[in-house]
């Protein structure tokens, strides 16, 4: 073997080691590097929750967590999906508030929290719901669960299959009440998107901004467990919970200009703490977040043509309020982008998908989507409509061009 082959040998030997080397230094440091980049967009603060989160409400978007994928028992933060349920059922026209809702003996068995309903006894749907939002009524949960489902075992079927869509992958239902089972868990950024979805429904806030109130004619007192309402300026909800098992738990939301902030803390040794540490991240999404608001839910952005309908156009709205979040001091940063078709056919359904407006900043990083639907129903014209409008619309480009 030549000197010049030996000496190759040598150097691609160590080029190997070299690589070998640094692919094992960027396994060990990538990570971390990654992380700390990622919490440098706010600076840290003691939590002492086991697991904690703030999220930007109308995106999704996270902006501090800890552990937020950890399994812990939520408690009654549980019946966030239970409300959830009951408001998309009714925005279906499937219930009404009016519904009154006679209480079954399992029902009336539910232990810890409740408004010590009697079997047999009638109230209505709005109120249980107030009992839910107020005092977090195990027995009102149970109540309206049967009333919507007709069994507690077929909600919590509803409950983890809607949990499925909203992306909630760690976790599981057993109740509708949140009251402790070794296979009832959830995890901080699902109790988080579980709120978003909740809070799509403003009457919502009614209940769980109400401080005292009354059922059963004025006979007994609601007094609201969550504090902040009174404590922080701009929190219209959202639910405590607590167990042994779960400790001390609350997802919380407040508004502030265009900026909605949910803050969730699990596992907290007190109530004081509880209240005090989503303070802290609530602080620390508004004292370094804003928000920039492109569009309104509803608002009409375009007209989109349609062909072979009965009518020529459609309005395009938003389906969505849309939100662009920054950093405090970078909201002229921030700007909207349209996709739409310039035509499209009929039939087209009210609330269908047109296109998508979507949040941008300067270099292009995406900080949020919504769809663009069909305001109305248009549908497919008769040949002879067709035909008459095709006709119209050639004789006024003729004349136009004339």
């Amino acid at each position: 073997m030549g000197t010049r082959s030996v000496v190759a040998r040598i150097f691609l030997a160590g080029v190997s080691v070299i690589v070998t080397l640094w692919v094992l230094i960027a396994g060990i440091y990538e990570p971390a590097w990654a992380e700390a980049q990622k919490q440098a967009l706010v600076p840290s603060i003691p939590i002492t929750a086991e697991s904690a989160l703030i999220m930007e409400c109308t995106s999704g978007r996270i902006l501090f967590e800890k552990n937020p994928d950890k399994r812990l028992p939520p408690a009654s933060i549980t019946k966030i999906m239970t409300m959830l349920l009951v408001m998309e059922q009714v925005s279906l026209g499937k219930v009404r508030f009016s519904d009154m809702v006679v209480t079954s003996e399992r029902a009336m068995r539910m232990g810890g929290s409740q408004i010590w309903l009697e079997v047999g006894e009638e109230m209505s749907l709005e109120d249980l719901m107030k009992a839910i939002a107020i005092v977090s009524a195990n027995d009102a949960s149970v109540a309206v669960a049967e009333h919507i489902a007709g069994s507690e075992e077929a909600f919590v079927d509803m409950m983890n299959k809607r949990g499925q869509e909203l992306g909630m992958t760690g976790t599981n239902f057993v109740n509708a009440s949140g009251l402790p089972h070794p296979d009832h868990y959830s995890t901080a950024k699902d109790i988080a998107l579980m709120s978003r979805a909740l809070l799509r429904y403003p009457k919502v806030h009614e209940w769980f901004t109400t401080w005292i109130d009354y059922v059963r004619d004025g006979k007994n007192i609601l007094v609201n467990t969550n504090r902040l309402i009174k404590s922080y300026e701009g929190v219209d909800g959202l639910k405590t919970g607590f167990t042994e098992e779960a400790g001390y738990c609350l997802a919380a939301t407040a508004e502030k200009g265009s900026l909605r902030l949910v803050s969730v803390v699990l596992k907290v040794p007190d109530s004081t703490t509880r209240f005090n540490e989503a303070s802290a991240l609530l602080n620390l999404g508004f004292r370094h977040f804003a928000g920039v608001e492109l569009a309104k839910e509803g608002q009409v952005i375009a007209e989109v043509e349609v062909t072979r309908g009965v009518v020529d156009k459609v309005d395009i709205i938003c389906k969505d309020r849309l939100v662009g979040v920054v950093p405090r001091g970078e909201e002229d940063k921030v700007r909207h982008e349209i996709a739409l078709p310039r035509k499209v056919d009929a039939p087209v359904a009210k609330g269908q998908k047109i296109g998508e407006m979507l949040a941008v900043t300067e270099d292009g990083s995406n900080l949020g989507r919504i769809d663009l639907i069909a305001s109305e129903e248009v549908k497919r014209g008769n040949i002879l409509r067709v035909i008459f409008r095709t006709t119209q619309n050639l004789l006024r480009a003729l004349f136009k061009n004339n």
